[in-house]
This record gives structure tokens, C-alpha cells and sequence, in this order.
């Protein structure tokens, strides 16, 4: 394991998304708390603004802030090197003492320096979360399932071996799919579902989203269920069968409870093929062993349990692997990986909050 930070020393890692911000207080070698909130950046930097003022005290106090993002690709950045830049500089404005951006491969930079690194900067959270577990684990794939989006990560030797580093590449190579437990379209999942005997095709509408799924079948905790629904009502379950019936043209009242179970798990199903093809293709890679773990991270983490179930392959949680690091209750820490990835590595790295990249 990895040398403790010194007692004197307070780290505050941040993964500044598109729809959440997650921050991780990393304080005598270990997490001492994660806070995760909603954040609508695509209205602008102010939405950050707002976020951060209603975040918990230690996040605006005095520490070294380790950053990593995704924000960058929302639609009010020009591209996603404008994206780094703001986000970057909003940091280094707001963050109370010295800020160092992530750059994945390359390293923590100077907030100053973002832009002319924007390659290596953006949306590199994955690499955080997937170096920090190969200091645990010489091989893994490691399974990260967000409200958004899913990292899937082949750690060899100790060490990130994705075959794509942007998210064009990721996407290209099966290391990114874009399906989350909360905020997926449910037409983005299968284009019919079977009910009452027949197979049904959907409306093309984001009446329901994967949120819904997940809250019929009791699998999404509460805390990771941050954002609105799509008809902007309530998060019950009758008020999610609504919005299921609603893709198939049909009233909640049509059907039963234990139907439209039956058609949310038709949808879980799906959801968790997707991510069992990409995650076959990647473990069939040569130089992975058969006998890798899946290391399974995120909001969606009882999704990757379930995956690594089917693949036949031992599921390691994320805090499992940092048991003796994590104090308190370890849930929020899987939550918001890739926060906790950065401030430990940060933390553990005195050359991190130097002037040149480490």
C-alpha cells in the first residue's frame, strides 16, 4: 500500500461532471468524506457557483484540490478544450488554496496550463479511479456504472491498459457505454419489450429513463437518485410505473404491479447486455487472465455484481479494496470513484502540488 499523506496535509478531490459534482476529503492518510450534488452545468459556470455554496463547509475550506472532469463536454463549452479551460479556471478562482488538474497519462498540472492539455485532461476520471485500483490489484477490469455512463478499464500490471484514451476511442473500443442506472433513455436500452404475449414496440419518446427501472426493481439507492425524472413528477414507484406504461402507450392503471416489474426488468436485462458484450470483448483480450476480477464501482455498482455473476468472475468492490482508507460508511466512496481516486493519489504523490506535472 501506498505511503499515508502526512497528518498536516488536507487533500480535496473533485470530479467536476455534467450533472453532478462529487468532492472526497482525504485528511491523514485516508477518506474522511465524499458529497455528491446535482449540478445542471449545461445552463453555464454559475451552475457550479450555486453547487459549491450548498456543498458541506470542509469543501470550500483551505486544502490541496486535485480536479479531474467530464463537464467539459457539455453543450455550453465551445468544444471540449474550451470546456478543460473554464472548468480549470473556474477551479483555481473558487477553490480555497492550491489546485492541480488531473491530466490522466500525464500527471497533475497547473490550472494555468488546462487548455494546452486538454487532450489529456478531458474526461480522464476513469484513469483516476482505474490507476488508483492497480495499486491493489496487478490484473482487473475494472466495471465503474454511473447515473450517465459506464468505464470499463482492463488494468494490466498494476496499471491503466484501456485501448482507448478519449472518449471517440472509448467508445470505438467498448471501454465507455453510454448507459447509466439513472439517466439513460429506456429507448436507448431495446427498441420493443414483450408484453401480454406480444412483442411491443416502444414510442420513440423519453417518457422513462433507467431511473425508473431500477426504482420499480428496488435496486437504486435513494442518494444516487439525484436528478429529475422526465415528466418532472415524483420518484415512487406507482409514479415510475407511469412513465414505464407511458413507452409502451399504455396507462399505469392498464396493468398490474408484478407486470410492469416483469417489463422493468425487461429493460434491466437489456441494460445489462450491453454492458456483458463490451465487457466479453474487452476480457477476451490475450493479455488479460482469465482469472481477472471485476472490480465493480459507481452508483450503478449492483449493476457490475450482476455482470460479473454472468461472466462467471469475481466481483471485488471498489471499497472493499480500500477498506483501511476509507473512514465511515464506504458507500459514497464507491459513489464518487473517481473523486476519491484523485485525492488519494494526489495525497499519497508530494510532487503533485509542485509547478511542473507529476
Amino acid at each position: 500500500m501506498p505511503a499515508a499523506s502526512t497528518p498536516s496535509r488536507t487533500t480535496i478531490g473533485w470530479d467536476l461532471g455534467g450533472v453532478h459534482v462529487k468532492a472526497a476529503l482525504v485528511a491523514d492518510g485516508a477518506v474522511q468524506d465524499v458529497v455528491q450534488a446535482a449540478c445542471p452545468l449545461w445552463r453555464g459556470l454559475p451552475a457550479l457557483d450555486r453547487t459549491l455554496a450548498e456543498l458541506p463547509d470542509w469543501t470550500r475550506g483551505e486544502a490541496e484540490h486535485a480536479v479531474t472532469m467530464t463537464g467539459e463536454l457539455t453543450d455550453c463549452f465551445a468544444d471540449r478544450a474550451d470546456g478543460v479551460a473554464q472548468l480549470a479556471g473556474w477551479a483555481a478562482r473558487n477553490l480555497a488554496g492550491d489546485v492541480r488538474i488531473y491530466a490522466g497519462r500525464s500527471g497533475f498540472v497547473a490550472a494555468d496550463q488546462a487548455e494546452s492539455r486538454a487532450a489529456d485532461i478531458a474526461s480522464a476520471n476513469w484513469h483516476a479511479t482505474a490507476a488508483l485500483v492497480g495499486r491493489h490489484l496487478r490484473h482487473a477490469l475494472l466495471v465503474d456504472i454511473g447515473s450517465t455512463t459506464a468505464d470499463l478499464i482492463p488494468i494490466l500490471d498494476g496499471a491503466p491498459e484501456s485501448a482507448g484514451y478519449s472518449d471517440a476511442e472509448r467508445l470505438e473500443t467498448g471501454e465507455l457505454v453510454y448507459t447509466g442506472v439513472v439517466r439513460t433513455p429506456l429507448l436507448a436500452l431495446t427498441d420493443h419489450a414483450p408484453f401480454r404475449g406480444r412483442r411491443t414496440r416502444l414510442m420513440a419518446e423519453t417518457f422513462a429513463h433507467a431511473g425508473d427501472v431500477h426504482r420499480i426493481l428496488g435496486d437504486l439507492a435513494e442518494a444516487a437518485d439525484q436528478q429529475h425524472t422526465g415528466d418532472l413528477k415524483g420518484k415512487s414507484v406507482p409514479e415510475s410505473e407511469t412513465r414505464l406504461a407511458r413507452m409502451i402507450g399504455r396507462d399505469r392503471q392498464e396493468a398490474s404491479a408484478a407486470e410492469w416489474r416483469a417489463l422493468a426488468a425487461h429493460f434491466a436485462e437489456a441494460q445489462l447486455r450491453q454492458l456483458h458484450d463490451a465487457a466479453a470483448a474487452l476480457l477476451s483480450r490475450p493479455d488479460l487472465p482469465p482469472d481477472a476480477a471485476l472490480v465493480t464501482c459507481g452508483a450503478g455498482a449492483f449493476l457490475a455484481e450482476r455482470l460479473a455473476a454472468r461472466l462467471g468472475r469475481r466481483a471485488i468492490p471498489f471499497t472493499e479494496i480500500l477498506a483501511g482508507r476509507i473512514a465511515g460508511e464506504p458507500a459514497w466512496a464507491s459513489t464518487c470513484g473517481p473523486a476519491v481516486a484523485v485525492a488519494l493519489i494526489a495525497a499519497d504523490n508530494p510532487k503533485a502540488f509542485t509547478g511542473s506535472p507529476a
